[in-house]
């Protein structure tokens, strides 16, 4: 994600990166190809314009498409963000009952802790269709980390590992069975949650409205010079050059924003939300269990 000041206009309105010109810079290009060759069709050989209220009709419908895509593609990075708010509050609820209730051994509060903050990294990775457990998987049981990384669902194979110790903390009689619920109740959201991004991942806009969309939007636009000709004569080329870009710069934005858990420069700042996780959950284990080895 780019990191921008909301306030200031004047800094962002060169800028190349992030603005969809380099996705749509071809398409544009065609268009504006397409309308030089109309125009001197139009000037030199015969006449080939329409009339604009008919292409003007069909612009208002042009225009609800995209609103609509817009607004679903936004609905979905939103939701993305939120189920991400999400892990980092139970993340850190769950470090933070579990720092407390099983302060007695230490070495199994390390080990609730280093496994959900290694379920945020190993979500992260399972979005972009990548199996790894992310910078402290390192610090945890070689034969459980292997396991998980040979599993078909490796978030869900950490998850298992977050309950087991919960489970040892039982057998040890650390925590009652109600404190045992209360923390996997925890982990049960985390898998919620994860679920709900991979909703999200899985679940693009339906395939019969982006194809009514896309050919609208070529004919809309390889239709424009005719309607454009008899009201600005050599002026429909930059005016076909402003118009397709805005309309394809909205509808790229719409597919740019749908699946918000890529690497695209406009996706969430995952990693970043990690490393907040990561920093959090540590500053926390920090302060509960000095100088305790993980494993005993």
């Amino acid at each position: 994600m780019i990191l921008y000041d909301p306030h200031d206009w004047y800094d962002h309105l060169l800028d190349i990166k992030g603005s969809m010109l380099h996705e749509i810079v071809y398409r544009v290009l065609s268009c504006v190809l397409w309308s030089v060759a109309v125009v001197v069709c139009h000037k030199y050989l015969f006449p080939v314009n329409i009339s604009y209220l008919g292409h003007m009709l069909i612009g208002v419908a042009m225009g609800l498409l995209l609103v609509f895509r817009t607004n679903a593609s936004y609905d979905r990075f939103w939701e993305g963000r939120k189920l991400w708010g999400a892990i980092v509050n139970e993340s850190r609820n769950l470090a933070r009952a579990s720092s407390v209730w099983m302060a007695e051994e230490p070495r199994l509060v390390r080990q609730a802790v280093k496994w959900t903050i290694t379920f945020s990294w190993a979500t992260l990775y399972h979005l972009r269709a990548e199996c790894k457990l992310g910078p402290e998987a390192h610090l945890l049981p070689e034969e459980d980390v292997r396991a998980a990384l040979a599993s078909d669902h490796c978030p869900l194979t950490v998850a298992l590992q977050i309950s087991r110790v919960f489970q040892e903390a039982r057998r040890l009689d650390l925590i009652s069975d109600y404190k045992q619920a209360v923390l996997d109740h925890n982990v049960q959201l985390l898998i919620d949650y994860l679920g709900g991004c991979e909703r999200i991942r899985k679940t693009p806009l339906p395939f019969a409205y982006m194809v009514h969309l896309r050919r609208t939007l070529i004919i809309y636009c390889f239709t424009m010079p005719f309607a454009l000709l008899d009201v600005f004569g050599w002026g429909v080329i930059p005016a076909t050059l402003m118009l397709t870009y805005v309309m394809f710069g909205i509808e790229e934005i719409g597919v740019e924003i749908e699946d918000p858990f890529g690497n695209d420069d406009n996706d969430l700042p995952l990693e970043a939300i990690c490393q907040t996780i990561t920093s959090n959950l540590n500053d926390l284990l920090e302060n509960t269990c000095r100088d305790t080895p993980i494993v005993q």
